[in-house]
């Protein structure tokens, strides 16, 4: 069977600069996603301390511009202010104790300014305040719980609805609109878990303490899936330059065969 014939200097050119792109390419996305799960443990160690630091003052007004997620989402704080429980709004949740809502309640501070707290979650036969008025302080009250950033993109494929009050998200701007309310911190709070009393066996609504802290870190797999596909690219080509050799081989003893049969023939002639 003749063999096949070598590639041209032109293929091989533009197949080396293909598996180099490649290798590269797979290389550097590989390095990223290190740098990205470098980045995310840094990150979930930050928030560990965060959670379980002693509650700080609520920052003043100044400063509320300047919180970011990277910076601040998940400090502890402790505030103290008069309920709005006439003015609470109730958004779409799905938790531990099921489907249901997350009452969130703007808080009235000192200053004037308010604040959205996350009183916590309330299963859809109590989402009615006249269901759980036993719940609500009238007088002043002091809680603490972890910072939380406004939420304005809705729920997955679902868009909040102010005009017919039905919420998806957490969106600090657009309850704060709804309800009438001016001065509004853009982040809200989650509140901590009340105490309960222990001969209760019903718990509270609304419940507090559901947040739930969780961060993906794929990226040591994806990182492992970049190096392993610039290793396939460095086996394959491996492969095709062994495979360029044998042919060019194959084609030298075929043509070094054919010229000693041609000097057989002129001989024996």
């Amino acid at each position: 069977m003749a063999s096949r014939a070598p590639r041209s200097t032109a293929s091989c050119l533009a197949l080396a600069v293909l598996a180099i792109l490649l290798f590269t390419g797979f290389l550097a996305l590989g390095v990223w996603q290190v740098e990205r799960r470098a980045w995310k443990l840094d990150l979930m160690e930050r928030v560990a301390q965060r959670v379980h630091a002693p509650a700080a003052p609520l920052p003043p007004m100044a400063e509320w511009p300047q919180i970011t997620a990277a910076s601040d989402e998940y400090r502890r704080l402790q505030v103290s202010g008069h309920f709005l429980h006439d003015r609470e709004t109730l958004v779409q949740a799905v938790t531990t104790q099921g489907a249901g809502f997350w009452v969130l309640t703007p808080l009235q501070l000192a200053d004037g300014t308010t604040l959205l707290i996350n009183r916590g979650f309330v299963p859809p036969e109590a989402r009615t305040r006249a269901t759980r008025l036993a719940t609500e302080n009238k007088a002043e009250v002091t809680l603490s719980g972890l910072l939380r950033l406004s939420e304005p993109v809705g729920g997955f494929l679902r868009h909040n609805d102010p005009a017919g009050d039905r919420w998806f998200s957490r969106d600090v701007a657009a309850i704060a609109q709804a309800r009438g309310l001016s001065q509004t911190a853009p982040f809200f709070l989650d509140a901590d878990a009340p105490a309960q009393n222990s001969a209760s066996a019903a718990p509270a609504w609304p419940l507090g303490g559901l947040t739930v802290i969780t961060f993906k870190n794929n990226h040591l797999v994806y990182a492992l899936t970049w190096f392993g596909l610039a290793l396939m690219v460095l086996v394959a080509s491996a492969l095709v330059v062994r495979e360029e050799r044998q042919r060019r081989r194959e084609r030298l003893e075929d043509n070094t065969g054919h010229v000693d049969r041609e000097t057989a023939d002129a001989t024996s002639d």
